[in-house]
């Protein structure tokens, strides 16, 4: 009985975080590391996920090192970071319809509370990713070229299966 339930959750929860990870490749929020971690998570369960989890994995840490090439890129990520923390509070805080609000009243700051605790804990969390990041790769030629090297290798992989 424990296998089963054990497997019961193992796929829930991989196909939560995978398909959280999709919709938050258009909406705000890691996207590469939630499919990452969906894909980790099925992989125990089944071989087509293990195949895929190195490819998704150096791809999201290739991302990383992307977002802390330049100042500019930096700045920008934590400008996001900032307007989402924001949004949180806004949403938390639920001001008043404003009169310029062309759209239904229900339409203001749809999910309330829940979605502001979202917005907070996605903002916090993409300062701790780009704290990381940043820590990581900046400035240190090295480790982009030794991740590069890892998804070339893993992709010559990938194609030999």
């Amino acid at each position: 009985m424990k296998g089963a339930a054990r497997r019961i959750a193992i796929e829930v929860g991989g196909w939560a975080l995978l398909l959280a990870g999709v919709a938050a490749l258009v909406l705000p929020g890691p996207g590469l590391l939630l499919i990452f971690a969906g894909v980790a998570v099925l992989s125990q369960q089944y071989e087509w996920a293990e195949k895929r989890l190195d490819p998704i994995k150096y791809r999201a840490l290739k991302g990383a090192a992307e977002s802390v090439e330049t100042w500019v890129r930096i700045i920008f990520s934590s400008l996001v970071a900032v307007a989402l923390l924001i949004a949180g509070v806004i949403w938390i805080w639920s001001p008043d319809v404003p009169g310029w609000w062309p759209l239904r009243e229900s339409w203001w700051l749809p999910g309330g509370i829940a979605t502001g605790i979202t917005q907070i804990a996605s903002g916090l969390f993409a300062f701790v990713l780009l704290g990381w990041s940043y820590r990581r790769f900046h400035g240190n030629p090295d480790a982009v070229a030794a991740l590069e090297k890892e998804i070339d290798e893993a992709d010559e992989e990938y194609r030999s299966l």
